[in-house]
């Protein structure tokens, strides 16, 4: 963290559900690194992804936090109410020559890769091929896309202070995204390779996630990102994407993911229970033993001013050593 500079993080759900202790475990710790900082912790929904948004679950995820004692500094913002400054950033891409329409369709996509002979990796992305870079050939746009290729040839790591300033032509030769998240180390991802051009508003007209988010970061002076590891493949979109725009990147932390019997993350679409606010610090224990804290008893209040006490000999030192946890596996 920069000297002088405020710390500024957020918790950023998205309402397609309650939380559940998966997504508890990012919102206590993203709550803890705040405190502990002395910062300034956020609340912002995302649900900018308007037909998956659940309706009322916004308000729900708000009444958790809050029976969790993870109370926001400011009041909460909304995505949905926030279109007009995802379209300034579009258009600014689009006067610059970094973002171009596209008119493929996923089918489309999937038939390009294949004559390529490149398969979709399990699990993984289809990489778009590019195929709308140099013109639409009499199609129709259905979407915007951010040119991969535009990355500066002579970025430093990030995170880089102050912001650099957008580039003005697209570089010849691409390089690796570099960041170092706080747990996980060093981390690269060459995103022309692994991602492709990706989508910055879709075909339905929505804003996509990794513009949205990284103009909201912004234009909220995020400097911590604490975050399930889930997300981590994102980072380097998103740097590119602040590079794009003239915006600072954040300092990231990636927390560790809390698993099902089966392996697989714990999330709403694989069944994942809401969490249970008749016990708010049961819930939050189960949260603090996937951050390597020890269960508390008492009050919540008195809980989080142990844990807080405890987070800086834990995560500000980048030394968080933690591995899946399966919530049949740990004990209660």
């Amino acid at each position: 963290m920069n000297p002088g500079v405020p710390y500024i993080g957020r918790f950023a759900p998205s309402p397609t559900g309650a939380l559940h202790a998966g997504s508890l475990v990012a919102a206590l710790a993203s709550w803890l690194d705040a405190r502990a900082h002395g910062g300034t912790w956020l609340v912002r929904i995302e649900d900018v992804d308007t037909p998956r948004t659940v309706p009322g679950a916004d308000r729900l995820i708000l009444r958790q936090l809050a029976a969790c004692g993870l109370h926001p500094d400011e009041p909460p913002v909304w995505q949905s109410q926030r279109s007009a400054l995802y379209q300034f950033a579009l258009d600014v891409l689009i006067r610059k020559a970094l973002a171009y329409p596209c008119a493929c369709s996923r089918k489309d996509i999937e038939g390009a890769l294949q004559h390529a002979g490149r398969e979709k990796p399990r699990h993984g992305e289809l990489v778009y091929p590019g195929t709308c870079r140099t013109g639409l050939h009499g199609k129709v746009g259905r979407a915007w896309r951010l040119r991969s290729d535009m990355y500066q040839k002579n970025m430093p790591p990030a995170p880089v202070e102050p912001a650099q300033a957008a580039p003005e032509c697209i570089a010849k030769v691409a390089r690796p995204v570099e960041w170092t998240d706080r747990r996980l180390g060093a981390q690269q991802q060459d995103v022309e390779a692994q991602v492709g051009d990706f989508v910055l508003q879709r075909a339905d007209n929505c804003y996509a996630y990794q513009l949205a988010v990284v103009v909201d970061d912004g234009a909220q002076d995020i400097t911590h990102v604490v975050r399930g590891e889930d997300l981590a493949d994102n980072t380097a979109r998103q740097i590119l994407l602040q590079q794009a725009l003239g915006l600072p990147t954040p300092t990231y932390l990636h927390t560790p993911l809390v698993r099902g019997a089966n392996g697989e993350k714990l999330s709403k679409q694989n069944g994942a229970q809401a969490l249970d606010l008749a016990n708010p610090l049961a819930a939050l224990n189960q949260a603090a033993q996937v951050l390597g804290l020890p269960a508390q008893a008492g009050p919540v209040a008195n809980a989080l001013a142990v844990w807080t006490w405890q987070w800086p000999h834990l995560a500000m030192g980048g030394t968080l050593d933690l591995g899946p946890h399966c919530l049949q596996c740990r004990p209660h």
